[in-house]
């Protein structure tokens, strides 16, 4: 069968690092003559990029891969990510998959798949990631996309070493992407449609800080406000300790920079933050969110939260919900604890049972819906600035800078056109409004 034939799908897990690294892959399997169909199409090949931040995300994983083996018996299946990265053998001893990349060579996929078509033994390609220096270049091709918001990966690797989590295992080091590289990327994005840019990483924070060349995520940022009809900036996931003064001057100062930032705080009690080793305190966590407050009015707060950790007590599960009410995050997304092979919190004593991290993961919940709308009431007849991404439900909807989803009532309204919105009410999880006038 020629390139120009087949057929590649992708099924990814996990995060939006993994989400840009399947895109990046398919652009790879583009380029070489492979056309891209949906997850539910039979497919020549089936790439599935694994995740492995918690046991479920292993699981997950093992399951994906069995299901499009007995759907598709005769497809060539490729594992990358996560999960592959850190257990190629597990893969390899599944005799289901045909090719293993990891978090690395993914450049080279396409190369693997071919080779694996004229092979019986799987091909295992994965090296080890604690000796990789370099971030792995590769780009996402929007050709005939029609969103308006994308995801960039910027940096990849983690040097923190939370005892709950695999990803430094998985990713390894610290790795930023040149700055010229990703900047060429997301101007050629913009030609091409995209309008609200997410710079995303495993430790996005500390982008740069590698390169040895005065480069931070302050330096890009101030390089894409340069790029003509970018309109807006977002920032994914950063450390609070890693939050510089120049950051957050450009979040203040400067409109196409969204004012929200994404904070983990992961617990709201000391001794567990200590336990987790996390590198900060709640003090100066506390002293961080005034701060910033206080500079950037209107300023949009959300955060991750791990609660049922181990040796975590009711009472330090009460400090928890005291630094919540207290930080009123506008969104806040709440894990239990899942126990990671190879982490070090995975064999703490004073395991947490299932029920009682049920029971909390619920307790949080129902605080967080309760801030949030009361956050949300204070944009009632006040304006907000919307990009619009989709029609749904009869409405056109979009996220404000403050990363809240809004409908518009208006019906002769562009996608990819930034407007200013009155909003008139709530909905379940977001607001409602009218186009004021156009930016």
């Amino acid at each position: 069968m020629e390139k120009e034939n087949k057929t590649v799908s992708f099924l990814t897990l996990g995060c939006k690092v993994n989400q840009y690294d399947s895109d990046a892959m398919r652009t790879i399997f583009l380029q070489q003559g492979y056309r891209a169909v949906k997850e539910e199409e039979e497919a020549d090949v089936y790439v599935i990029n694994t995740c492995s931040v918690t046991s479920i995300g292993d699981r997950k994983s093992r399951q994906m891969v069995r299901k499009i083996r007995r759907k598709h018996p005769q497809a060539v299946i490729a594992v990358a990510g996560c999960y592959a990265q850190i257990a190629p053998e597990i893969f390899e001893a599944m005799g289901d998959i045909d090719v293993i990349v990891g978090a690395q060579n993914r450049s080279k996929i396409v190369e693997y798949v071919e080779q694996a078509q004229k092979k019986e033994k799987t091909i295992n390609a994965v090296k080890d990631i604690m000796s990789v220096t370099e971030f792995e270049n590769l780009y996402v091709d929007a050709e005939g996309e029609t969103k308006t918001r994308a995801f960039i990966k910027v940096q990849e690797g983690c040097d923190n070493y939370c005892t709950f989590c695999i990803i430094p295992f998985a990713r390894g080091k610290l790795k930023s992407r040149k700055q010229k590289d990703a900047v060429e990327e997301i101007r050629r994005l913009v030609t091409k449609g995209y309008r609200e840019i997410v710079l995303t990483g495993i430790h996005l924070g500390n982008y740069g800080r590698d390169l040895h060349d005065g480069t931070s995520l302050a330096t890009l940022v101030e390089e894409l406000l340069r790029i003509p009809n970018l309109l807006r900036i977002r920032m994914g996931s950063i450390e609070s300790v890693e939050l510089s003064d120049d950051l957050i001057n450009l979040i203040k100062d400067e409109p196409r920079v969204c004012r929200h930032l994404h904070l983990p705080i992961q617990s709201g009690s000391d001794a567990v933050l200590r336990r987790m080793n996390r590198h900060y305190r709640l003090p100066e966590y506390k002293k961080l969110i005034s701060e910033l407050r206080e500079k950037i009015p209107g300023l949009a707060l959300t955060t991750d939260l791990i609660v049922g950790f181990p040796g975590e007590t009711e009472e330090n599960f009460m400090e928890t919900l005291e630094t919540l009410r207290e930080l009123r995050f506008s969104a806040i997304h709440v894990f239990p604890y899942s126990q990671r092979t190879g982490t070090p919190a995975a064999v703490f004593p004073n395991q947490v049972p299932g029920d009682i991290k049920k029971d909390r993961v619920h307790r949080v919940q129902e605080l967080e819906k309760e801030i949030s709308k009361e956050y949300r009431k204070t944009f009632l007849q006040k304006t907000v600035h919307v990009l619009i991404e989709e029609e749904k439900n009869g409405y056109f909807e979009g996220l404000s800078d403050e990363y809240i989803r809004v409908s518009i009532t208006d019906k002769n309204v562009e996608k990819g056109r930034l407007y200013s919105v009155y909003v008139e009410n709530l909905t379940e999880d977001g607001l409602i409004g009218r186009v004021q006038e156009e930016e």
